[in-house]
């Protein structure tokens, strides 16, 4: 395992190079931006391993679904969108920007770590000898990241406000491949930096943590794909599979604060141990009721664009934040 990572870590590493020298690095100094040379090189290391991961994900999963559709579409309009999100998300636009903007900050809340001493948890300590091994590090990390994530992903459900931003993604009725990134802009960047909060707390290092989104990302992009891959009663258990997370998405879903059920981002455990577990399995019908034309819901718009759906989210937070008037 560790002398795959090693080879894979080398041959992203040349094409990092590459692309630097030969295409980042003069756009940089034609425009003036060489003080960010050092941290434009650090970010293209995320950036080729999402794209690479993008496209195993594609080549992996699109046959499947060309194979063995969930369900058949005669117009698959309503994906476009999720593709351009995928490629947003995985090329890392926002999260680079973000970083650029508030990078004084970022170094300033570094300096206070250092200077008050600041502790923080090293996992690869707790079993000295076992824990401490490449492999049994990288899958406790994953398991801590992913408790994290049940509960994130539990409270964008449970508060009204988040709940309109990750609206976005429930929205989607056509769950294919390139959904898992349908995501509103904002949560998007709360995402990024709740997690790396989480993985320098305990201890994780930028290359370890880069491996474990790309295989985060990839398991996800298998849960939302429209293939029939069944997982059986074992594996399901030990992973979430395209079934548990397809109930997620349910239109019968509660949403808000009224809750939902499978939470889990890779493992079912949470839900299980937390009572949010339903293996309900079907081909049911995905997205938000209340899209739907009269009778079933009462048709609201949720936007059919990457604009459109960014924008409407802020209009539902409004209305959620506007003060109601005594009757």
């Amino acid at each position: 395992m560790h002398s795959l990572i090693s080879l894979l870590d080398d041959a992203v590493g040349a094409v990092q190079t590459w692309t630097f020298v030969d295409f980042v690095q003069p756009l940089l100094y034609k425009f003036g931006f060489m003080g960010y040379d050092e941290d434009t090189y650090d970010a293209l290391y995320w950036v080729i391993v999402n794209v690479f991961q993008v496209l195993a994900s594609y080549a992996l999963l699109r046959p499947l679904e060309a194979w063995r559709p969930l369900e058949s579409w005669h117009d698959r309009s309503r994906t476009r969108s999720d593709i351009l999100y995928t490629w947003i998300a995985k090329l890392g636009l926002l999260n680079i920007a973000f970083f650029f903007m508030l990078q004084p900050l970022f170094n300033h809340l570094q300096s206070l770590v250092a200077v008050y001493s600041v502790p923080n948890i090293d996992l690869e300590q707790l079993w000295p000898g076992v824990t401490d091994q490449p492999l049994v590090a990288f899958l406790v990390y994953l398991v801590v990241l992913d408790f994290a994530g049940y509960w994130y992903h539990r409270l964008q459900h449970g508060i009204g406000v988040w709940w309109e931003l990750h609206a976005v993604h429930h929205s989607q009725q056509q769950l294919s491949l390139w959904s898992d990134d349908r995501n509103h802009f904002l949560d998007t960047i709360l995402q990024a930096a709740f997690f790396a909060l989480i993985a320098l707390f305990i201890g994780v290092e930028p290359g370890q943590y880069v491996v474990l989104v790309a295989v985060g990302n990839f398991l996800q992009s298998v849960q939302h794909a429209n293939t029939r891959l069944p997982f059986g009663r074992v594996l399901e258990r030990v992973l979430v599979s395209p079934s548990f997370h397809r109930r997620h998405h349910a239109l019968d879903i509660p949403l808000g604060k009224k809750g939902g059920w499978n939470f889990g981002i890779l493992f079912p455990w949470w839900d299980m141990m937390f009572g949010s577990a339903d293996w309900t399995h079907g081909t049911e019908p995905t997205g938000i009721r209340e899209e739907l034309p009269a009778p079933r819901g009462n048709g609201r718009s949720y936007g059919k664009g990457v604009l459109g759906q960014q924008w409407l989210a802020l209009v539902r937070i409004a209305g959620h934040l506007r003060p109601r008037r005594a009757a």
